[in-house]
């Protein structure tokens, strides 16, 4: 996919979320082990790749998912983290998520010039129930982040956070049903709990699926495809739009970049209906969509 970086692979599962890691799954499936972690061969660089024609390959104004088959303060990426964030310093002119499990190894791992923050950080910890919502959300308040944004998922128990989102440091929260082996259920009276949070606060949030055990008026839904859960819970209408989220980007010398300069997602029929369409970086215009109709 066009907006994910993995600089590198493989993680050590550390909470209830983690119990059926879709990560691990999927490398089962091809008979390996989730558990073993090493730096990605050829794409540790991937936001410094440039195309035939000498532009950047991801363009000014894109937002890039980092680490999403690990953690990017997992211990044991310590080792390989300081190139990737003079990478991600070095492209001040894209947006980079990083979502976290840890972050109480956060601030021993930030660069010596972080500051209060780069402003092309956009920092999420996973809050999968309202224990690990009590433990993150503290820590990430506490840490030095100019965006800071929080993860449900997978959403497997009710959780309350009003009282940090009166904060007014938090500008999106995402959720989305659990997958795959075992999957735990997701009920829709949480998601609707969780959006009413928001809108008060006027605080983004995006239902982006059900996950494939949902549960709606008493009702369980086993929706095994993921692209029927998207479509799900776009169909709820459920999703948020909050106050608008502006990073100040800067270009090779430190420059301002015009807006018009940015990069505007670009999206495809099969888009109309995500629901992960307020988060996402757009269509890749890979082709595929022609060629399943």
């Amino acid at each position: 996919m066009h907006d994910i970086w993995n600089p590198w692979h493989g993680c050590v599962k550390c909470s209830e979320g983690c119990q059926n890691c879709y990560m691990y799954f999927l490398d089962r499936a091809h008979g390996k082990d989730g558990g073993d972690i090493y730096q990605a061969k050829t794409g540790f660089n991937y936001p410094l790749q440039r195309r035939r024609g000498g532009g950047y390959k991801i363009k000014s104004g894109e937002t890039i998912r980092v680490c999403m088959t690990s953690d990017f303060f997992l211990e044991e990426a310590d080792k390989w983290r300081e190139d990737a964030w003079d990478i991600i310093k070095t492209r001040s002119d894209v947006v980079f998520f990083l979502l976290t499990k840890r972050p109480e190894l956060v601030r021993d791992r930030l660069p010596y010039d972080w500051g209060d923050g780069w402003e092309n950080v956009f920092f999420n910890v996973t809050c999968e129930n309202q224990s690990r919502a009590d433990e993150r959300i503290p820590l990430l308040l506490s840490l030095p982040f100019k965006h800071k944004g929080i993860m449900c998922a997978p959403f497997i128990g009710e959780i309350n956070i009003e009282k940090y989102l009166s904060s007014g440091e938090i500008e999106q929260v995402v959720c989305g049903g659990e997958n795959y082996d075992g999957a735990r259920p997701c009920r829709f009276e949480w998601v609707e709990s969780l959006r009413g949070q928001c809108e008060r606060h006027n605080i983004n949030f995006c239902f982006i699926e059900t996950g494939t055990n949902f549960i709606k008026d008493g009702k369980r839904y086993f929706i095994p495809n993921k692209r029927v859960q998207s479509e799900m819970a776009f169909k709820s209408k459920t999703s948020f739009a909050g106050r608008p989220i502006e990073f100040k980007l800067k270009d090779g010398f430190g420059l301002d970049i015009p807006k018009e300069l940015l990069y505007v997602p670009r999206f495809g029929q099969n888009c109309e209906t995500c629901g992960s369409r307020p988060i996402c970086n757009g269509c890749s215009d890979c082709g595929r969509c022609q060629r399943r109709n």
